[in-house]
């Protein structure tokens, strides 16, 4: 069933039970009184909805279809401004043909230039489906200058004119991973001095054009510039190869062209003030068909609903181009290689974000125009913020590690470019607060553990971190062949090298939580399973990998403490129902218990929890939240949001925080009691 306007608006009963399971927090109270002010302060704030603006950058035709969407669908349907600017026409080899049993003549001759124009014709019709419901809704086609001295088409939604389509027609690889210089990987490697050009047959644009990399770095530059979005999407600039064939887990095109809309999301950051703050989602592209399906199956058919008015499927002439009406090549399998069934986040889908310091404190960290910014709320008091750490290229996502004395650290990784390929680097980098609530210092690199790998140097995870009893800090991360990696904190403030942990085939960002016991817990997902490493006794050596039995998850993973043990959290394929489990650790191996379900219908991502609450995106995409081991419903807050939700528990009940896609903070504190929160923006 399609999302409706009502559905999508809806606010369900929201759910909440008990405080059984704890999360590290503030020891910290407040009086009664001051519990009431906040609440009635928190009262009179509007509610948040979704805001901003969104701006899009694929290199093909439908690379927004199969990874972007339901995300795409829903944000068009909100009604916010929504642009997508697509690097390459997505030529081919100029067959507009579709395969297996609905194939065409196998001797139709190639046309580049109309099969490009196809491709265009079959994404206008199924954004102005998704926008109006009307696939055959009008465009306005427009020619612009851009940045880097070529030009581009627009094409602006005629009833929704906040729907802009930017193409800038560059010749694509033709191979997914197979050696082509003229591409956007041998402009971004120096193997040619400037791209070309692939115009379409329809295209307004008359006039020929080449890019070097650097002014294409400047045209898409450009684009950012013109609209000013506060949420960009972009897809995964560092996706890494299989461990066991060495080829791309992604297509060539998608990484490169990502790489180029990162390099120029920091050009426009440092140029361009007169702008909103902005966040960066990034989306895993081929990799979704080794995995196990994350979208519900009516998700999954609404989304292959659009794929296939994009593919021209019932072949009827409805848009009268001698090119086609879409891409055939796409008709005789609308869902891709499992893509359809889909969307997963490649970066900022942890939920360690945000986190208790000092009592009564809470500080909140994400990504916004590269560089880390942080929220935070005094004791009693109202959030702050946002204040941004000195140092650019940071990625998007943040994680965070509490010290004995309340001390905050925060983790993240950085990219760094330069004139020759092999200066795209990427590692792992921290800061520390001087002392309690105090300033944080600058940020420290702990390098990668990757050093000597090159095409795929940055193919790592985002990090997780604990700090032991003596406040020394340890630092998790799976590497480019997909097994666990550690770096220890020395007694003089050093980094031992990157430890091998073992562990294979590894797909989430690790977690770690203490128990406790003060026992470390350390897991990670498989395609098919979940890996543990853990420790006997508080401070003994962490043992593992350890298999634990847990059934496949959709990948993102979220681990809490809960008295003895750790509680996992995680999705159920082909569903996205949340599912948990509690995991014990001790001599031997690890104890899991049954799985459970959290129940009601649900969505996709990282799961947030504190308590008993839990939060996370509802089948309308919007977070929702609800109670563990209560009745089967979210209560739903209208609010799309990127990145995953991130929750901690207080006295005064659970605060749970996101980052909508406005760019800006957004909290609703839930007591214990059962209530519908309400979600407020943090800072006025």
């Amino acid at each position: 069933m399609p999302l409706t306007r009502r559905r999508f608006a809806a606010l369900l009963t929201v759910l909440t039970a008990g405080t059984t399971g704890v999360l590290a927090v503030a020891a910290g109270q407040q009086t009664s009184a001051e519990a009431t002010q906040d609440k009635d302060r928190v009262a009179a704030l509007p509610a948040s909805v979704t805001a901003g603006s969104v701006l899009q950058v694929v290199a093909h035709p439908d690379d927004d279809l199969f990874f972007m969407n339901p995300d795409l669908s829903r944000s068009l349907l909100s009604g916010i401004p929504v642009t997508t600017a697509y690097l390459t026409s997505g030529e081919a080899d100029g067959r507009n043909e579709a395969h297996g049993a609905e194939a065409s003549d196998p001797e139709q001759p190639a046309d580049r230039t109309h099969y490009a124009e196809a491709r265009q014709n079959g994404i206008r019709s199924a954004y102005a489906q998704m926008a109006t419901g009307d696939r055959t809704s009008a465009w306005k086609r427009t020619v612009i200058p851009t940045a880097g001295g070529g030009q581009a088409e627009l094409d602006v939604l005629m009833a929704k004119p906040q729907v802009n389509l930017v193409w800038l027609q560059l010749r694509e690889a033709r191979s997914t991973g197979g050696d082509a210089p003229d591409s956007l990987r041998g402009l971004w490697n120096g193997r040619i001095p400037a791209l070309g050009a692939q115009l379409t047959s329809g295209t307004p644009v008359k006039q020929q054009f080449t890019y070097t990399k650097d002014q294409l770095t400047q045209a898409i530059a450009g684009i950012l510039a013109r609209y000013k979005p506060t949420t960009i999407r972009m897809q995964d600039p560092t996706p890494g190869r299989y461990p066991e064939s060495g080829k791309y887990t992604d297509h060539q095109d998608h990484m490169y062209g990502a790489r180029f809309v990162q390099a120029a999301t920091a050009a426009y950051a440092a140029q361009v003030t007169d702008r909103p703050r902005f966040s960066v989602q990034n989306y895993l592209g081929y990799h979704n068909s080794t995995l196990p399906h994350a979208l519900d199956p009516q998700t999954a058919e609404t989304k292959t609903g659009y794929l296939k008015t994009y593919a021209w499927h019932d072949h009827q002439d409805y848009c009268g181009s001698p090119s086609g009406c879409g891409d055939r090549k796409v008709a005789g399998n609308p869902t891709g290689h499992n893509w359809a069934q889909s969307l997963r986040y490649s970066r900022a889908d942890t939920t360690s974000w945000l986190t208790a310091g000092t009592p009564g404190r809470l500080w909140a960290f994400a990504t916004l125009d590269g560089q880390t910014a942080y929220w935070t709320r005094a004791p009693g008091g109202e959030w702050a913020g946002p204040a941004l750490l000195p140092g650019a290229g940071i990625d998007p996502g943040a994680t965070t590690a509490r010290y004995p004395d309340g001390r905050i650290a925060v983790l993240a990784t950085r990219t760094a470019f330069g004139p020759a390929p092999a200066a795209y680097r990427r590692e792992v980098v921290y800061a520390v607060q001087s002392a309690p609530d105090g300033p944080f210092g600058p940020w420290q690199s702990l390098g990668t553990p990757d050093p000597a790998d090159e095409d795929d140097i940055s193919a790592i995870s985002s990090p997780a971190a604990g700090v032991d009893a003596e406040g020394r800090l340890t630092v998790y991360l799976r590497d480019a062949r997909r097994t666990l990696r550690a770096t220890v904190q020395q007694p003089d403030g050093s980094f031992s090298a990157w430890k091998r942990l073992g562990g294979e085939d590894l797909q989430s960002d690790p977690v770690t939580a203490l128990d406790s016991a003060g026992r470390r817990h350390v897991y990670a997902t498989t395609t098919k399973s979940v890996l543990a490493w853990t420790q006997a006794d508080p401070g003994a050596a962490l043992s593992g990998p350890s298999e634990t039995g847990l059934p496949a998850t959709t990948v993102p993973l979220s681990a809490v403490p809960d008295g003895a043990g750790v509680r996992l959290y995680f999705r159920r394929p082909d569903s996205g129902v949340v599912r948990t489990a509690l995991v014990t650790a001790g001599p031997g191996r690890p104890q899991v218990s049954s799985v459970a379900e959290a129940g009601g219908r649900a969505g996709y991502g990282a799961v947030g929890a504190a308590g008993r609450l839990l939060s996370g995106r509802a089948d309308s995409g919007t977070v929702g939240t609800t109670g563990l081991g209560g009745p089967p419903a979210w209560s739903e807050s209208g609010m799309l949001y990127a990145g995953a939700p991130a929750a901690v528990l207080e006295p005064s009940g659970a605060t749970t925080a996101v980052l909508g896609l406005d760019a800006a903070l957004h909290t609703t504190t839930t007591p214990p009691t059962p209530v519908r929160p309400t979600w407020h923006r943090a800072v006025r």
